[in-house]
């Protein structure tokens, strides 16, 4: 049997496209004493991809990286049983992986109960996504009752569940978002008001428009112009947590400047503070607990947007990166349980 796996083909100088990658057959791996070898069912691309697909970063040829989740079909470990769905972040573009579940952090493996919520929400609200939203609100932004709050990429995997984080703690809540069709969902799942970043030719005044008082606290999943124009807006004690920069994921650094928000940040007193969800990992299970009960008490509705096939896998990445996907970009590989072949 084969393992088929996507490798980088070329670095892609602004935005990648789907020629960046190469599909190569490979050898099905061996699990060593203390693995378990998965067939991958489901896959997530993530907007930090991008950041791997540099020179330093990436060599070519070298698979490309991410988070799966998938079925047990041989272990070598005593805890794993042949059946057992397993999630991860270092599955990697592959149909196949062998991996070391006793790895601690991050990397660490871990059982999901399909019992619990369908297997790819591991990668969805109940994975990487969903912790960032719940740390990044919570932790860092800190939104109070009757705050205002500004979440751009409000429709994307990270955005839809923050707004409603916001909406539970009794927030006034704005989304930005690229579309008509993504300011329909927000407004579906409970934001108050949106805006359709390209249709506004003065963004920094349709944000004053709709927060005439300031903005209290910016969820930035974009940077870019978007971020640029709340800044301007912000109120007295804002909290700004920048959780990603999508917006300008294509743009080399030294080009990814806009305008200078130190004056305002000294007459406003905003606190502004960059987000890695991995340095919140070890309260994962925390989160997922409180994302679980506010999704089985019906405050919390996700959408997921889903690409079917190995194949599509660069597809998916790319449509993602160019906002085209509505809710958390994943990839289907094969539909129902796998079984040992």
């Amino acid at each position: 049997m084969n393992n088929r796996r996507w490798v980088l083909a070329s670095y892609p100088t602004l935005e990648a496209d789907a020629t960046s990658w190469r599909l190569e057959q490979g050898e099905l791996p061996k699990p060593g004493p203390g693995q378990i070898l998965v067939r991958t069912r489901w896959l997530s691309v993530d907007p930090y991809m991008r950041g791997r697909l540099n020179p330093g970063t990436m060599k070519i040829g070298d698979l490309m990286m991410g988070g799966g989740v998938g079925e047990v079909i041989e272990s070598r470990h005593l805890a794993w049983q042949p059946g057992d769905i397993a999630e991860g972040l270092e599955f990697g573009w592959q149909e196949f992986v062998a991996l070391s579940p006793d790895v601690p952090g991050p990397a660490r493996v871990n059982r999901i109960d399909p019992a619990r919520a369908p297997v790819q929400s591991a990668l969805s609200w109940l994975g990487m996504p969903g912790l960032t939203a719940y740390f990044a609100m919570v932790e860092v932004a800190r939104p109070r009752p009757g705050d205002v709050v500004v979440v751009s990429a409000a429709a994307g995997a990270v955005g839809q569940i923050a707004g409603q984080i916001a909406k539970l703690a009794g927030c006034r809540v704005v989304g930005i978002a690229g579309s008509d069709s993504k300011l329909d969902w927000c407004r579906s799942i409970g934001f108050d008001d949106t805006i359709n970043y390209r249709g506004e030719t003065d963004l920094t005044g349709a944000i004053a428009h709709r927060c005439p008082q300031g903005v209290d606290v910016f969820f930035d999943g974009t940077g870019g112009a978007v971020h640029d124009a709340v800044m301007a807006n912000l109120a007295q004690n804002a909290r700004v947590a920048i959780v990603g920069k999508v917006g300008v994921a294509n743009k080399p650094a030294g080009e990814d400047i806009g305008l200078r928000a130190s004056a305002r940040l000294i007459a406003t007193r905003a606190r502004v503070e960059g987000f890695v969800v991995y340095d919140w990992w070890h309260r994962r299970e925390e989160a997922q607990r409180r994302l679980a009960q506010w999704h089985k008490a019906g405050c919390l509705t996700v959408r997921e947007d889903v690409v079917k096939g190995f194949e599509n896998v660069p597809n998916a990445f790319v449509r993602m990166m160019r906002g085209e996907n509505l809710g958390k970009q994943l990839v289907e590989l094969c539909p129902g349980r796998f079984q040992a072949e």
